[in-house]
């Protein structure tokens, strides 16, 4: 198959988890370090081969496009003044990369989100990046885990991808969790949990409990927020009622596609980070802040 080329980047949300932060600026530009949080997930995308993305958001998120945008007199100056390095690092993106904004218009849920991306994504395969999951860049190397390993996989086996992490028996209920279709694959998953070199790992999914209590749960693997689709998940979000709070749940549509064409979890290598929840944001402040003055040390 074709190698994926094409990324969503949902990037509607009010952000109400982090108020007053978000008030009036948009959650995905809140810093982590010394760059905003929606920096390092491009920049994951980019590392994968992504080469266009589309961020799906609304009226009040023009400042998200804005950032990506070259701002010419800001460059103009700082070369003025022989700052050419710090002009360089801020006009960052490589020339065959581009992003593009759409609105969303009716706040429909994810899944509308996702669907309102069609009309760029065309009959493109695509990826689907959550802007509120951050991946540790520090310890992970992005060109070769992760999502990379999941365009890989879809480009390989023809089947949808979602990444997935192991977590802890008191989170579980926070969480959709994945039902592996051969239950004998979650040793698998554990002997590589456990080993020193973790590699990420690719299962066949039956479905996911969205929340469940822990005696309901059939594993502990969470859905960390990045996806692989085959475009048919499209036709199925395009035809998926609303249901939970009058939206278009993209859970949904991923179980038409388990049905239909079949989707595989992948374990994930590192750690993330909840950029969308004020106690999981300060922690990986902090972390990311403590990184990057040892990186300048």
């Amino acid at each position: 198959m074709t190698k994926i080329t094409h990324a969503v980047i949902p990037v509607a949300g009010f952000g109400t988890r982090m108020l007053p932060l978000s008030k009036s600026v948009p959650k995905e530009l809140l810093p982590l370090g010394n760059r905003p949080a929606i920096h390092y997930v491009v920049a994951e995308a980019i590392a994968a081969g992504i080469k266009h993305i589309v961020l799906v958001g609304h009226a009040q998120k023009s400042a998200i496009e804005n950032y990506f945008d070259m701002n010419a007199e800001l460059d103009n100056q700082l070369r003025q003044k022989g700052k050419d390095e710090l002009a360089d690092s801020l006009n960052w993106l490589p020339e065959d990369v581009s992003i593009s904004m759409i609105r969303q218009g009716q706040p429909l849920g994810l899944g509308h989100a996702v669907l309102a991306a069609r009309p760029v994504i065309g009959a493109n395969d695509f990826a689907v990046l959550l802007p509120d999951v951050v991946l540790d860049p520090f310890t992970t190397d992005m060109q070769q885990a992760n999502l990379a390993f999941m365009v890989d996989e879809f480009a390989d086996k023809g089947h949808s991808q979602i990444l997935v992490s192991r977590v802890a028996d008191a989170d579980v209920h926070k969480y959709g969790i994945a039902k592996l279709s051969n239950a004998e694959d979650l040793q698998a998953i554990d002997d590589n949990h456990n080993s020193d070199s973790v590699d990420n790992l690719s299962f066949a999914v039956a479905g996911f409990v969205e929340k469940p209590k822990l005696a309901d749960a059939p594993s502990r693997l969470a859905v960390v927020g990045r996806y692989v689709f085959s475009n048919h998940i499209f036709d199925y979000l395009e035809n998926t009622t609303a249901s939970v709070g009058g939206e278009i749940q993209l859970t949904d549509a991923i179980d038409a596609l388990i049905s239909q064409y079949g989707v595989n979890v992948t374990t994930m290598q590192g750690n993330s980070y909840d950029a969308g929840d004020m106690r999981s944001y300060m922690q990986a402040f902090i972390y990311f802040a403590k990184q990057q003055l040892n990186d300048n040390d």
